[in-house]
């Protein structure tokens, strides 16, 4: 006898309708009547779980961030730092569309933070928390001081960001393959020649 399908919960639907709308659509298309129609639902539902568009577009924000951790906690890590950096912070280069997707979102999010401060405060959490994971795992191979650590882990994030946003924001100006090759280059100059540490110890392993 089949068994029955547990439904969905009904945020989580309406989640996923804002995910597909910001990333295809842009965020000029993120309203109530148009999450609502995506996801099946009638407008009430998704002003009680979402009341204002900042509201929807921060959950969407947050959920992109969640898959990413749970992609990164997932991933296989050996003894070369460089190689789990490089495994870790290709989750969040745009190289299939799944992820660049999620950089839509991510770049819909930090356009509207500018100018929101709740947003940016949110932004600004992640953005440390990402800096503070690679900077823990520059910490074995770097013995100087901790400022020198997370001001190169600000430059790795900086430019794995800059390579999205490109990406993601010009029609075949870069490939995928550019991407993975400019982030290898990035990782060579901040890592020249072999590190190795214990694999539970980098960024992956703090997810």
């Amino acid at each position: 006898m089949a068994q029955l399908s547990t439904p969905r919960p009904t945020k989580d639907v309406i989640t996923d309708a804002l995910l597909d709308i910001t990333a295809e659509r842009g965020l000029d298309h993120v309203s109530v009547r148009h999450v609502a129609a995506a996801a099946g639902v009638a407008i009430g539902t998704v002003q009680h779980y979402f009341p204002t568009k900042d509201a929807m577009l921060t959950a969407a924000f947050t959920e992109v961030v969640r898959r990413i951790r749970e992609r990164v906690a997932a991933t296989v890590l050996g003894p070369d730092v460089r190689r789990n950096l490089a495994a870790v912070l290709r989750e969040l280069l745009p190289l299939d569309e799944r992820r660049a997707a999620e950089v839509r979102v991510q770049v819909a999010f930090a356009a509207r933070a500018a100018t929101m401060p709740a947003l940016a405060e949110l932004q600004g959490v992640i953005l440390g928390e990402v800096t503070d994971a690679i900077a823990a795992a520059l910490a074995h191979v770097d013995g100087g001081p901790p400022e020198r650590r997370r001001a190169r882990a600000q430059v790795v994030l900086a430019t794995v960001d800059g390579l999205a946003l490109h990406a993601v924001s010009s029609r075949d100006w870069v490939t995928p393959e550019s991407l993975a090759a400019a982030l290898d280059d990035a990782l060579d100059a901040l890592l020249p020649g072999d590190a190795a540490v214990t694999p539970g110890d980098v960024v992956g392993g703090r997810s």
